[in-house]
């Protein structure tokens, strides 16, 4: 693996340890005792037991998210430009701005323009402690920009570009212009069994399961927490 390709690998994993901190707090052990105090912040997140039966996280750690969380988002809700603040801060040597973009929608899974406690658990709960199948169809959303539920070549090529534009100074000049496209002409051999032009859901989860390096890259969020 290229010292480029370690660097950005040594990035996401600090910022999933980041996106596990920012909602953990500062671990007191007196915020475990607390109830979720609701009546300070303005967007009110679902009750204990159904966030419970949502995600893999058991009563304590959910208080313990929702006082970290609540600390760092006193609204109760990030929206983009905070993200895209926080995400950038891990790529300082490019431009982040547009793969925070994409990473931001695939976390507001409602679609109202703002990542809630709920959204963020959600997303944390599949990223830590999902299966295999949960943690590749979440990556599918991401890469699915337009969520019709196909992965064309116009979407993957996007995702390429904000990819080496977050790694700015780590990667160019030493590629080409035309590596991106390149990349997403590789994918698509692989994936795009039918040659129909676009990647389905099934073809993507079936490649990934069958390639070494993408289920090795599955575990980058194991040792998190």
């Amino acid at each position: 693996m290229s010292s480029c390709r370690k660097r950005c690998k040594r990035e996401m994993f600090k910022f999933a340890q980041y996106l596990y901190r920012l909602v953990t707090g500062t671990l007191h052990a007196d915020s475990v005792e607390d109830e979720l105090e609701l009546s300070a912040v303005r967007h009110r997140p679902e009750g204990l037991e159904q966030l419970e039966a949502l995600t893999r996280f058991n009563r304590k750690e959910l208080q313990i998210l929702y006082r970290g969380f609540k600390n760092e988002c006193p609204s109760g809700v990030v929206n983009e430009d905070t993200f895209k603040d926080i995400y950038s801060q891990f790529f300082p040597q490019g431009d982040a701005s547009t793969y925070a973009h994409f990473l931001f929608n695939a976390f507001d899974t409602d679609k109202d323009g703002s990542v809630s406690f709920e959204d963020f658990v959600m997303g944390l709960s599949i990223l830590l402690r999902g299966s295999v199948q949960e943690k590749l169809n979440w990556a599918f959303n991401l890469y699915d920009i337009n969520k019709d539920g196909y992965i064309t070549k116009e979407e993957m090529l996007d995702i390429m570009k904000a990819i080496y534009d977050m790694m700015g100074k780590c990667t160019y000049p030493l590629l080409k212009d035309d590596t991106p496209r390149q990349h997403v002409e590789i994918f698509f051999q692989k994936m795009d069994k039918n040659k129909d032009g676009v990647v389905t859901i099934d073809e993507f989860i079936d490649c990934c399961q069958n390639d070494e390096n993408i289920m090795r890259s599955m575990q980058l969020f194991d040792n998190v927490i």
